[in-house]
């Protein structure tokens, strides 16, 4: 008689049983749909790179923007504009707007000689013979350097005493030093032995993601090493051009030590980040140096969006090997 009681009551354990299994049932049916969108317990392994982000991005980014619309009383006194003083102090002060053009004339011709320089390299170090990797050694050697390192060996080396111009001097082929260091060229000559183990590293790694049985069925075909080049592998190489182009523009447009040890700090190596450093450090105008900072990343961003625009009518497909 009880048992019947039990099994009428609206609490009782036969009511409340599918109930409580129903209930478990859409839980693990919205955990499962959250796990195929991608959302479950893993995601909380992403919370440290979260905040690493926001403290030494996110918040430095938009407080540097932040201090840009703060110009200071000298700023808007002199190019008005209000809180745009920065701004029009940027663009109509010749002295710095022309370090744009200044930090473009140094980065962009180094880009494309690192480039250029690293395709026949890599190309030529691709196959397996003795001494490949003492090769491969001595080009990336620079990278451990600095370029602080690479500076004070170019001051060296190609300075107005340096070994190069005493050597040329003592054998008669120069009267007078070369000016090779504390110039445009000296500059030049930093980003490039900077920069090219960076590029020469990224063209290998294409390089390698090339399948060897494509070169090798043009060659079946009747196809010389320049028409297997120009056909095969450079089509199938551009894409990584483009992005190693794209490294090693930012890596010379950001150019800092070299400009001011061997170049000309204050006239044809007046590149951008020396006015950024000349607003912070001595003028103390941190809203002007953020400025010149964030005009930095909006060239090269510029730059960037035009390379990746090339890259999107390049080839797009798969290379056919490891990479």
């Amino acid at each position: 008689m009880s048992t019947a009681v039990d099994s009428r009551r609206p609490g009782g354990d036969s009511a409340g049983a599918p109930r409580g299994a129903g209930q478990r049932k859409s839980s693990a049916s919205l955990r499962h749909r959250l796990a195929e969108r991608g959302i479950d317990k893993s995601l909380v392994m992403l919370v440290p790179a979260a905040v690493f982000l926001i403290a030494l991005f996110v918040y430095p980014f938009t407080y540097g923007i932040g201090l840009t619309f703060q110009p200071s009383l000298l700023q808007q006194e002199k190019w008005g504009g209000g809180i745009f003083a920065n701004y029009l102090a940027f663009f109509k002060d010749p002295f710095v707007f022309d370090s744009i053009w200044l930090t473009m004339r140094l980065a962009l011709p180094a880009a494309l000689i690192n480039v250029l320089a690293s395709i026949p390299v890599a190309f030529k170090l691709r196959g397996k013979f003795r001494g490949k990797r003492f090769m491969t050694t001595l080009l990336v050697l620079p990278i451990t350097l600095g370029t602080v390192l690479t500076a004070q060996g170019l001051l060296i080396f190609a300075g107005r005493q340096g070994w190069l111009n005493r050597f040329l001097m003592e054998v008669g082929i120069i009267d007078a030093p070369l000016q090779l260091v504390n110039n445009y060229i000296g500059v030049l000559f930093s980003l490039i032995i900077t920069g090219f183990p960076f590029a020469f590293l990224l063209i290998s790694s294409y390089l390698s993601g090339i399948d060897p049985s494509l070169e090798a069925a043009a060659r079946t075909l009747g196809a010389d090493w320049k028409q297997r080049f120009r056909r095969v592998i450079l089509p199938l190489l551009a894409p990584g051009l483009a992005t190693t182009f794209i490294l090693t523009f930012v890596l010379a447009f950001s150019v800092f030590p070299s400009a001011r040890l061997v170049g000309d700090a204050m006239g044809s190596t007046r590149v951008m980040s020396l006015m950024a450093f000349r607003a912070f450090g001595e003028q103390n105008d941190y809203p002007m140096a953020s400025t010149i900072a964030i005009m930095m990343g909006v060239v090269e961003l510029a730059v960037i969006a035009l390379v990746l625009l090339w890259r999107s009518f390049l080839y797009k497909g798969s290379t056919g090997g490891k990479g």
